[in-house]
C-alpha cells in the first residue's frame, strides 16, 4: 500500500536525488479525494484529523440542504443526479458532487456551496 505524504519531491529536476534529510511524520500524512457520489441513503465517516478534531465525510449522499434565496428559507431536497462540474468534467459522468457542482434535485438545480468531503453536509443554492 502506498502512503500518501506531502512534502519534498525525491527527484531534482535534472533527475538525480534529493538527500533525505528527515523521515515521514505524522503531521505529513495525506488522504485520498472522498468521492462524494449520488446514492440511496446518506454515508457519512468521522475522521480524526491533526489536533485530535473530528471532520465528517460524506461518501454517499442522497439529500441535500437547498436554500432558497426568493422565499429566504432552507428546504431537504433529494438530490437526482450532477449536471455540471467546473472542476472536473468526468465528475458528471460518475455523479460526484464536489464544492461548486450544479445539482439537479426536486426542488430545481442548484449550486453546491459547502465541501461534502470536509464539512459532512450537501448544501446547495437554488439557481
Amino acid at each position: 500500500m502506498v502512503v500518501i505524504q506531502h512534502g519534498k519531491r525525491n527527484r531534482k529536476p535534472t533527475g538525480g536525488r534529493y538527500k533525505q534529510v528527515a523521515g515521514k511524520r505524522k503531521h505529513a500524512i495525506g488522504r485520498l479525494p472522498t468521492s462524494t457520489k449520488v446514492a440511496e441513503g446518506t454515508k457519512i465517516k468521522t475522521v480524526r484529523t491533526k489536533g485530535g478534531s473530528r471532520k465528517a465525510r460524506v461518501l454517499t449522499a442522497s439529500i441535500a440542504n437547498v436554500y432558497d434565496p426568493k422565499n429566504k428559507k432552507f428546504l431537504k431536497s433529494k438530490v437526482k443526479r450532477v449536471e455540471e462540474v467546473q472542476a472536473n468534467r468526468h465528475f458528471v459522468r460518475r455523479n460526484i458532487i464536489v464544492k461548486g457542482a450544479i445539482i439537479e434535485t426536486e426542488a430545481g438545480r442548484a449550486k453546491v456551496t459547502s465541501r461534502p468531503g470536509q464539512d459532512g453536509t450537501v448544501n446547495a443554492v437554488l439557481l
